[in-house]
């Protein structure tokens, strides 16, 4: 299983950046995928997921301003980052939760924010 995340880079204050993670490798049902993001010292915190079902959640720093969607003929997510602020700025990465298989992240991507 790959998971193959493009899009970051960098952006001003208040810009816009699409992210997207492409899953291959797989027959087995995403049941779900999301983006999380760590930077240096921290834990790695949820920015947004979402399930088979189209149910999503949004960590409370991001909601109203990034919203997440999939394409699930394509095994592909989106999230689309509005409102960007510097504090954004750190690595994202692409998750996705296999039914009957364990979790997988993809290799990061990295959003920069300027002022």
């Amino acid at each position: 299983v790959q998971l193959q995340a493009s899009g970051g880079g960098s952006v001003q204050a208040g810009g816009s950046l699409r992210l997207s993670c492409v899953v291959s490798g797989t027959p087995l049902s995403i049941n779900e995928m999301g983006w999380y993001r760590q930077s240096p010292g921290n834990e790695r915190e949820l920015v947004a997921s979402m399930s088979l079902s189209g149910s999503s959640d949004y960590g409370d720093s991001v909601k109203g301003r990034f919203a997440i969607s999939r394409d699930n003929a394509r095994n592909t997510v989106y999230l689309q980052m509005n409102g960007l602020k510097v504090e954004d700025t750190v690595v994202y990465y692409c998750h996705a939760k296999i039914r009957f298989l364990r979790d997988f992240w993809g290799q990061g991507t990295l959003v920069t924010v300027s002022s």
